[in-house]
């Protein structure tokens, strides 16, 4: 009976939520430092060799452990991930593929990005300049995401401003592609 109620302990705690899991408060900031080392603790408990004179069946549960430690880290270190999982607890989730509604002041500074950097094609410096106001942008939704999570625990706020910040994302991914391309193209 001690067995079952261990194995049953074990499951409620790997299916818990991976705040509670990494022992961290239910919040959009985190500590990066105290994230990292609680990760490496709960690892080293996990870790399968500790459970080797255990047995096979040990190991794989430390195996499971490893793996769901090392999911929970993932998601909670970065900022997009926990922000749309907070959501995801609070009965918010971001449904970032069927759900695009956007402000339509939101809609309209997308359109001014696309142009300009359609409109830099390979210029470096415009390129540097529109990177700069994405970024100001992100820096701005970011400390809003946090205020509508932390401050007022409004999960709709926060679905906004995930879906604004991964437009965002999207846009600095191709902004920089396009910066190295140029910065290669100079080169040659």
């Amino acid at each position: 009976m001690a067995s079952r109620s261990a194995s049953e302990a074990t499951l409620g705690a790997l299916q818990a939520d991976d705040f509670a899991l990494l022992g961290l408060p239910r919040r959009f900031a985190l500590d990066e430092a105290e994230l990292n080392q609680r990760r490496q603790a709960l690892q080293r408990l996990a870790h399968p060799d500790r459970h080797a004179a255990q047995g096979a069946a040990a190991q794989r549960v430390a195996m499971q452990w490893s793996v769901r430690i090392n999911e929970a880290y993932q998601r909670l270190r970065d900022p997009l991930r926990r922000a749309a999982y907070w959501c995801e607890l609070h009965g918010v989730p971001v449904q970032a593929e069927s759900n695009t509604a956007m402000p339509a002041d939101f809609l309209a500074q997308q359109m001014q990005w696309r142009e300009a950097l359609d409109d830099a094609g390979g210029d470096t410096n415009a390129l540097r300049a529109l990177e700069a106001d994405v970024q100001a942008e992100r820096a701005r939704r970011l400390q809003a995401l946090a205020h509508a999570i932390d401050d007022a625990g409004d999960a709709q706020a926060a679905v906004a401003q995930v879906r604004a910040l991964m437009f965002i994302e999207r846009l600095l991914d191709e902004l920089h592609a396009r910066l190295h391309a140029a910065a290669h193209t100079e080169h040659d």
